[in-house]
């Protein structure tokens, strides 16, 4: 299976640390489950198929910092990396038990920013959880920060996930914001026991909402319905419609974000 890039973006930090894993493997990587073919490195989906053209970057104070499990950059179905192009204040770092990236310390350091690591409540003692960003208000967009939030994901299934959790020490110190999703997950590409499991793109989606990002927020769920309409789509060998629901919804906030 081989890759060509055919956009224009720089690489970002999710498309730098997959690059990164698979000059460290021994092996190719091959996707279970995918399409065969030649895949194009800028959005991991088939040529026929790419989405390049469609990514809206949408430039937000808010940022978000993915801690990754080993694999996840490596899969096409992962959703950490529709983040990372969408918002351009997005860290990505590779999870280890026993080290711990350097560049990651000196971030959630960085006096600029105020860290929430982002996991479920009932998993937490009470005193840590939070349900709201601080200093802005629910609904309020033009609220002004005396530090700019940054989201820490953890980019993983829910097993990994919760290990994460447990195994950072240097997240001890960080409120968790503990988030309440109004509707059930729309990711179809991975399954999961619990339908509230939501994936790491709509938990982004609603930090960004609760900061007060309403474009982006909103930019990036449709993004991530375009990207699960162009993905099944091309595993089950049909056309794509550009015209249908959800890629008319993404050029409608395409626009809005042009006209500023």
């Amino acid at each position: 299976m081989t890759t060509t890039t055919i956009q224009s973006h720089p690489p970002h930090a999710v498309s730098r640390l997959r690059s990164a894993r698979l000059e460290r493997s021994t092996r190719p990587f091959l996707a279970r489950g995918g399409p065969s073919g030649e895949r194009c490195a800028g959005c991991r989906l088939i040529l026929s198929h790419c989405i390049c053209t469609l990514r809206t970057i949408i430039p937000t104070q808010s940022g978000v910092c993915l801690l990754m499990a080993e694999h996840e950059t490596l899969k096409p179905s992962n959703t950490g990396w529709l983040i990372a192009d969408v918002v351009p204040n997005t860290w990505a770092f590779p999870w280890a038990r026993t080290t711990v990236e350097p560049a990651l310390l000196s971030l959630l350091a960085d006096t600029q920013w105020q860290p929430y690591v982002v996991f479920p409540g009932e998993f937490v003692a009470p005193e840590r959880v939070v349900s709201n960003v601080f200093g802005v208000e629910e609904n309020t967009a033009n609220t002004v920060n005396t530090k700019r939030p940054l989201f820490i994901l953890l980019d993983a299934t829910w097993p990994e996930a919760r290990k994460i959790f447990k195994k950072s020490p240097y997240l001890d110190r960080f409120p968790v914001l503990s988030i309440a999703p109004e509707q059930l997950s729309r990711y179809r590409l991975r399954r999961s026991r619990r339908e509230d499991h939501l994936c790491t793109s709509e938990v982004a989606a609603i930090c960004l909402g609760l900061a007060g990002e309403t474009l982006a927020a909103e930019t990036l769920s449709a993004y991530l319905d375009v990207f699960t309409n162009h993905y099944l789509s091309a595993k089950q060998q049909l056309k794509i419609n550009w015209d249908d629901e959800v890629h008319q919804q993404l050029q409608a906030l395409r626009a809005k974000a042009a006209l500023g």
